[in-house]
């Protein structure tokens, strides 16, 4: 048996639940429409005007977050192999939270997390 079968099995199921789920909300559904189901609600704060681009500080600090995100990943990998990395481990670690540091530093010189 391929290792990878159970989890190819687990998606399927997934995606067979997740399209027969949409199927029959949209089939079996109310469709009855008004002005307050139309209406733009995010997050809970209803839209105070129209407004057709977002600000570039929006996806600047999406990305930025993104980025210092994945580091938890590495780090993560990194402690579960931490004994047979040895001392090579220990300094690659070093460079890369170096490395890390360094582009929060530029980022907070830059100011590109303060909002005005």
């Amino acid at each position: 048996m391929h290792p990878y079968l159970p989890v190819l099995i687990v998606l399927a199921v997934a995606l067979v639940i997740g399209l027969v789920m949409s199927f029959l909300s949209a089939f079996f559904g109310p469709k009855v429409p008004s002005a307050v189901k139309q209406e733009v609600f995010e997050c809970g704060v209803p839209e105070l005007g129209s407004r057709e681009r977002m600000s570039v500080r929006f996806y600047l600090t999406a990305i930025l977050f993104i980025l210092f995100d994945i580091e938890t990943v590495f780090l993560y990998l990194w402690a579960r192999t931490f004994k047979s990395l040895g001392w090579f481990g220990i300094v690659e670690i070093f460079v890369f939270v170096a490395i890390l540091v360094a582009g929060y530093v530029y980022v907070l010189k830059r100011k590109a997390l303060e909002w005005e």
